[in-house]
């Protein structure tokens, strides 16, 4: 018996991507901070580069020695508005300088925790941390950001939203792939290991390793074992399933966590696709039973998926965290980009797909033409989806100037490609320069 699983582990391994999509060392950097931010900088990149010296020959380690694949090796760090704010700084370029320069040293792949929590108002810190990102984004090579708008206890800080609009337009004007690197978040979690949205929380430990599982290739396959069976015994199968991949996952992280003497933290068992043939959510949905993803039940076969995932991981492991579902993003799945292409994905679908699944509106490629208050309107709604429904929603929307709807833009690597969708025209403006908040929901009073 325990010969036919690890014959089938390695089967999942060769032939059906699974893989461990990240390992995350999470570094508090919360005794960096002085009011001279060049030595809070000196103290970040030694702080980083001490802390983190062994992450990425560690995972090798583990990769050469068990044979599963490590995709990525990355970092997050308390949000850098927290840590910059006792400094004289009037931005915080040279803080994200000094992260791009650690990550770069220690030959990582990103590095999350350029951040601010402003869901329900702003400090001065906030204002430069957000008023900066534009430049970092641009002037950095692995530093990615975060800004937390909204929340279920705060109600949703609209003036962050309306500036974060803007944000991305800025942005994109300078150079289109700038947003794949941010995030913009509406509950945002703390002991998230995947980028670009990945930080630090306040709340964990001074050092932290998390993981990152993803398996739809592995997903899909057993499905292809129950075809046309009902519905329930697909959950059945997709917990199964979660469930192994989520074992291989712990161990990883157990053992990393020993070399490298820091604790272990969660899983994230996230169904994380990319752009390689059959590792694909969207065509987990479509083995589900709808023809193409954005046809009518495709919400639904979501929901099964995001659900069953979910309860196999949390019955495989007790440290799972992070978001732990199902990602939808359009240019790492090739799937989802197939169905923009034909037409039977869209935006207004893709939005009430997000009240489902893990995140929001994901790695979506629009005309850089498109206003910041269409932007800032979109993150609204992601937002108020995840306030009233108690859940993280996120919006990474890549605006590409000179580029029409159709159009394919490039985003290498993992990031994949896409088709640019279309977007409602009519304005947002009225309601984005409103600003002030919109208060939390009634069910949020549960002291």
């Amino acid at each position: 018996m325990e010969f036919e699983k690890i014959l089938e582990t390695i089967q999942m391994i060769k032939d059906q991507n699974l893989d461990v999509r990240t390992i995350t060392m999470g570094i508090s950097l919360l005794d960096c901070v002085d009011s001279d931010s060049n030595k809070a900088c000196q103290k970040i990149y030694t702080k980083i580069t001490t802390k983190a010296k062994d992450l990425v020959k560690v995972a090798e380690q583990i990769e050469m020695e068990y044979g599963i694949p490590i995709i990525n090796k990355r970092i997050t760090v308390t949000p850098i508005s927290l840590v910059a704010a006792d400094s004289e700084a009037k931005d915080y370029i040279k803080y994200a300088k000094t992260l791009d320069r650690a990550a770069q040293d220690l030959g990582v792949d990103f590095i999350g925790g350029f951040s601010a929590l402003v869901q329900k108002g702003m400090t001065k810190a906030d204002e430069r941390l957000i008023a900066s990102l534009p430049e970092v984004l641009t002037q950095t090579k692995l530093v990615c950001g975060s800004v937390n708008v909204g929340s279920s206890k705060s109600g949703i800080n609209m003036d962050a939203v309306r500036q974060m609009g803007e944000v991305i337009t800025e942005a994109a004007k300078i150079d289109y792939r700038a947003n794949t690197k941010l995030v913009v978040f509406c509950n945002a979690v703390e002991d998230n290991p995947f980028m670009a949205g990945g930080f630090h929380g306040v709340s964990e430990p001074d050092v932290v390793l998390n993981v990152g599982v993803s398996g739809p290739g592995v997903v899909k396959v057993a499905l292809e074992k129950v075809k046309g069976r009902p519905l329930d015994e697909v959950a059945e199968t997709i917990k199964k399933t979660a469930f192994k991949v989520t074992r291989m996952g712990q161990l990883v992280g157990t053992i990393a966590s020993e070399r490298l003497n820091v604790p272990f933290g969660i899983v994230d068992l996230s169904l994380a696709p990319t752009p390689a043939v059959g590792d694909s959510v969207a065509q987990i949905l479509e083995e589900i039973g709808v023809e193409q993803v954005g046809a009518y039940g495709t919400t639904a076969a979501l929901a099964l998926l995001n659900d069953a995932v979910k309860k196999g991981g949390i019955m495989a492991c007790s440290h799972v965290g992070g978001l732990s579902g199902a990602f939808i993003p359009v240019s790492e799945d090739a799937g989802m980009i197939a169905a923009v292409k034909e037409k039977t994905l869209s935006l207004a679908k893709l939005e009430a797909m997000t009240a489902v699944c893990s995140v929001g509106l994901d790695m979506i490629a629009v005309p850089g033409d498109i206003p910041a208050t269409t932007v800032s309107g979109m993150i609204a709604d992601e937002a108020a989806i995840g306030m009233i429904n108690n859940k993280t929603t996120a919006v990474r929307i890549l605006p590409v100037p000179g580029k029409k709807v159709g159009e394919e833009v490039e985003f290498g690597g993992l990031l994949g490609y896409a088709p640019l969708m279309d977007y409602v025209r009519a304005d947002s403006r009225k309601l984005i320069e409103r600003g002030g908040s919109i208060p939390a929901p009634i069910h949020s009073f549960k002291n």
